[in-house]
């Protein structure tokens, strides 16, 4: 009979897409004792935790939450609860995450209208209003604020008021920008965003943070069909998160995640959110000197760059996966590969959280250059 024993994971230095490093302090707050999900401490928690969420989306909205589930799950609930059959969504895809949104309007039993722009190229305003124009009664733009395939900022707060002036909602989907770059839902005027745990929050994957604006939650409100989701339905949800009195059980909370991202956002407001977004861009500029110095380009143009998520071009003759293989064999450093039409021709550097700092930019700058070298010798 086999033998099983515990799980010692390596000691990796996670610099690719996500997840993101996680501080001790995160990881002791996992370790804390589990007590209920309607526990009178925990329940006080958790409005300590949608306040915290309202500092990191710079919002007022009484519905932001974490969705009890990864950041694709906060990208359906935000399509199952607005979006019904018939609809008609206008999505941008610059991106492989915008091609994800579109799967959630078909699934959903609504038309997709797609306004396409090349990877590495942040979303065309032009053509969004040229769509918007062509499909007037549309329920919604979608789009990706900070493309975590690509390394692409696209212009939020251009796009939400482009839905805004044809009668459309916005669905932002920010999973890689929350903490990292400048999220203003309140001043986007964004309907409905989400995001994810173990990106620049920097802590563990499982929980997708969301806030909902108060058109949204009209619409969700007057909805002529149930929400296909049981498990994302908010008008369930809320009846948990919400409320001063008794919390209605709509499931068990991921108690320990739940300890984790209330830790990590206290350590993001400690910091502050102005600090967190410039150290991510100064560790983004000191990678980018470092990478011009041992030969290697960025895919996309300075304007449109993510500061957290590098999109790095491989170069010719070159095995991108043998060298992030190189990478994390020799040196305990995982670095992401392109996905999509960008797959073999790109790596992606993640500076995310707590990853975002000088020296893990120094460590990964000189393995990439020791590995390089050697194939070139």
């Amino acid at each position: 009979m086999a033998e099983f024993h515990s799980f010692q994971p390596p000691a990796r230095l996670l610099l690719g897409p996500g997840p993101s490093p996680v501080p001790q302090r995160i990881l002791d707050a996992l370790a804390r004792p589990t007590i209920g999900h309607l526990d009178p401490r925990f329940v006080a928690m958790m409005d300590e935790t949608k306040a915290l969420l309202r500092y990191a989306f710079r919002t007022d909205n009484a519905l932001t939450l974490p969705v009890s589930a990864p950041g694709s799950a906060g990208m359906e609930a935000a399509f199952v609860n607005l979006i019904e059959p018939g609809d008609t969504v206008v999505v941008c895809q610059n991106g492989v995450f915008g091609g994800r949104m579109r799967e959630n309007v078909v699934r959903v039993g609504a038309t997709a209208v797609m306004v396409n722009d090349a990877f590495g190229t942040p979303v065309d305003l032009d053509k969004v209003e040229s769509a918007l124009r062509a499909n007037p009664g549309a329920k919604a733009l979608a789009f990706v604020h900070a493309e975590t395939s690509t390394g692409v900022l696209s212009d939020a707060a251009a796009l939400c008021a482009l839905a805004r002036a044809h009668g459309a909602l916005s669905i932002v989907d920010s999973v890689t920008g929350l903490g990292g770059v400048s999220v203003e839902v309140d001043d986007w005027g964004a309907d409905v965003i989400y995001s994810g745990s173990q990106k620049c929050l920097a802590a563990p994957p499982g929980l997708s943070p969301m806030s909902f604006g108060d058109a949204a939650v009209d619409v969700l409100k007057s909805r002529k069909t149930p929400v296909q989701s049981w498990f994302l339905d908010m008008n369930l949800i809320i009846n948990y998160w919400q409320g001063s009195g008794a919390r209605a059980y709509h499931h068990t909370a991921p108690i320990n995640m739940l300890y984790a991202l209330h830790e990590a956002l206290v350590m993001l407001h400690e910091e502050g959110l102005e600090a967190a977004w410039a150290r991510h861009r100064e560790n983004h500029l000191r990678l980018v000197r470092g990478l011009d110095a041992i030969g290697l380009e960025l895919l996309v143009e300075e304007s449109a760059r993510l500061p957290q998520l590098n999109a790095v071009s491989v170069p010719a003759g070159v095995d991108e996966a043998a060298v992030r293989r190189r990478l994390l064999e020799e040196h305990n450093i995982e670095i992401g590969a392109g996905l999509g039409e960008l797959a073999g021709k790109i790596w992606r550097i993640g500076l995310m959280g707590a990853g975002s700092n000088p020296q893990n930019v120094d460590r990964v700058l000189g393995a990439l250059g020791e590995i390089l070298q050697r194939k070139a010798a």
